[in-house]
């Protein structure tokens, strides 16, 4: 994948709470809206923890309603912020300095984040050496029968883990290879296995099938 797309610099955030709002906003939406999102409030000053505080919860939820399930999104990002106050004085850096497990574990805690977003915040923000499983990698591995359909996040995810050294640039590299590969190629509903670097090594019982 990496020779035939090059590196992807992924995730795009110019700051790392940038890429934790992000990771919250992409939930059930397309990146498109996320970006349209995030202009919104870049232009009104409330990409930092203590502005998405500060703002009345109504007022967040309309510039981000271009997201989708923005009042529910709204409130998930209001969480973010308090528990980050709350338990970290407001510091990434604090947050970000905790031991992987833990902060998983504490990040899970929160309203609205689960595996996959407290994962993305883990390796795209806070550079811990964390894999992310989303649709697209599922997907990928389910059409090459190295998973199943009902195979847990966290079982696919330890299987990445256990068998890559634990390099967040490299998990980092592989996951948005992953994602390229699945919009562009490996699609949900008219995969174009003829044209994926991948072709070689799927299964031809599944391609068809595919």
């Amino acid at each position: 994948m990496l020779r035939a797309y090059g590196p992807q610099f992924w995730w795009p955030g110019r700051t790392r709470f940038e890429v934790i709002a992000g990771a919250i906003l992409t939930q059930n939406t397309s990146w498109t809206n996320v970006e349209r999102a995030i202009t919104k409030l870049h232009r009104e000053h409330l990409l930092s923890p203590a502005a998405v505080e500060r703002v009345p919860v109504n007022h967040l939820a309309s510039l981000i309603r271009c997201s989708g399930y923005f009042r529910q999104k709204a409130r998930k990002l209001k969480a973010f912020v308090e528990f980050l106050r709350t338990r970290y004085q407001g510091s990434l850096n604090r947050m970000f300095a905790t031991a992987t497990a833990d902060l998983r574990g504490q990040l899970l805690s929160i309203y609205g984040i689960g595996p996959e977003t407290a994962d993305s915040i883990l390796l795209y923000a806070g550079n811990h050496p964390v894999f992310v499983v989303d649709a697209y990698t599922r997907r990928i591995l389910q059409r090459h029968q190295l998973a199943d359909r009902k195979d847990p996040y966290d079982q696919i995810r330890q299987t990445f883990e256990s068998s890559l050294p634990a390099n967040p640039k490299l998990f980092n590299e592989y996951h948005a290879l992953m994602v390229h590969t699945g919009k562009h190629f490996c699609r949900k509903g008219e995969p174009a296995c003829e044209h994926c670097p991948l072709r070689p090594y799927l299964p031809v019982t599944r391609e068809a099938k595919s």
